[in-house]
């Protein structure tokens, strides 16, 4: 499934808004003119079972060698799951830290030494939790092949994060897609291209003149 289709979809059930003008704010205090709910997904059956289906597609192409998925806690449980079922292969997920009581597991599932995982993410903005993520099953004793995840808006801080793990990323679809479909949509207009481009590379400076 092409990029621009994937796209499509999120522009659909609203998963990403874009606000130029009424830029959001993010937990870490960013401002941003894009909101993205990718959980949204999981609402909407053909919409869920398409984005499903993109991830076997793209992990068959990727990563043949794949033997269980690992979904990031807690955007990812589902879609990790689904996309496990699909392809008849183990699951497990990465908490964000370990549980502080009982077993004290950050992964949760069967940690097997002899599989070989993918990790499956809903979002990556800046890599943070992703590479935690990685870098938790790592430390468990697991092969990480790489990291799949729906959308990602393309930060270089990101590929900077996954370069520390010896993995890399992937996504279903991204930000230039997104763009090139809200256009054609008329979500936002040609000349707001420039400035959520300048976003894109200086998000943690962004608005310039602020």
């Amino acid at each position: 499934m092409s990029k621009l289709k994937i796209a499509d979809y999120l522009l659909e059930i609203k998963a990403v808004r874009l606000q130029v003008q009424q830029p959001f704010t993010w937990s870490s205090g960013w401002k941003s003119p894009i909101y993205c709910d990718n959980r949204l997904i999981l609402s909407y059956p053909e919409i869920r079972k398409g984005v499903s289906e993109a991830f076997v597609e793209r992990i068959k192409e990727t990563y043949p060698q794949a033997t269980a998925i690992a979904g990031v806690a807690t955007g990812a449980i589902a879609m990790g799951m689904l996309v496990a079922e699909a392809m008849g292969l183990p699951f497990v997920y990465v908490r964000e830290k370990p549980k502080g009581h009982g077993m004290q597991n950050q992964v949760e599932g069967r940690a097997d030494a002899s599989w070989k995982y993918v990790v499956i993410e809903d979002l990556i903005s800046t890599g943070g939790s992703s590479v935690k993520a990685v870098k938790a099953l790592q430390a468990a004793g697991l092969e990480v092949l790489g990291t799949l995840a729906i959308f990602s808006y393309g930060f270089p801080q990101a590929t900077a994060a996954f370069a520390e793990t010896g993995t890399a990323f992937h996504t279903l679809t991204g930000l230039d897609a997104l763009l090139e479909q809200a256009i054609k949509r008329d979500y936002i207009r040609t000349e707001e291209i420039e400035t959520i481009q300048n976003w894109q590379q200086h998000p943690d400076a962004w608005p310039v003149n602020a």
